[in-house]
């Protein structure tokens, strides 16, 4: 299935300074890579990703990106990646693109959709 990117997600990174700007293409790729039929759009003023429920989202600062997931407290963290304290989401901190481990992100994106379907 070809994946459906949403313009005004494109419009979104062209805003974006460096390094930040490529740390969200490449994170955007990762999300499309583990599920092409996924849902993108700007939610809550971010990137915002779903599939059968929220699933995943990019949250921007100036030198990194909190890649986070909204049900983040119920995923299984094997690599113990996930950061935070809230009710229930929990982020991965990215900072450069060596941070980016893209198959252990595609887990935890498999695992949400996963929690979303039960």
């Amino acid at each position: 299935m070809q994946s459906k990117l949403d313009p005004q997600v494109d419009d979104f990174i062209d805003g974006l300074g460096e390094p930040v700007q490529d740390l969200v293409k490449h994170l955007r790729s990762v999300v499309f890579e583990a599920y092409p039929e996924i849902e993108e759009q700007i939610k809550w003023s971010k990137p915002s990703y779903s599939k059968d429920g929220l699933v995943c989202y990019m949250q921007t600062a100036k030198t990194h990106v909190n890649f986070g997931f909204y049900r983040g407290t119920e995923l299984e963290d094997r690599n113990h990646l996930l950061e935070g304290d809230g009710k229930k989401m929990r982020h991965v901190r990215i900072r450069k693109a060596a941070d980016i481990n893209e198959e252990q992100l595609k887990f935890l994106i498999w695992d949400a959709v996963d929690l979303n379907r039960k």
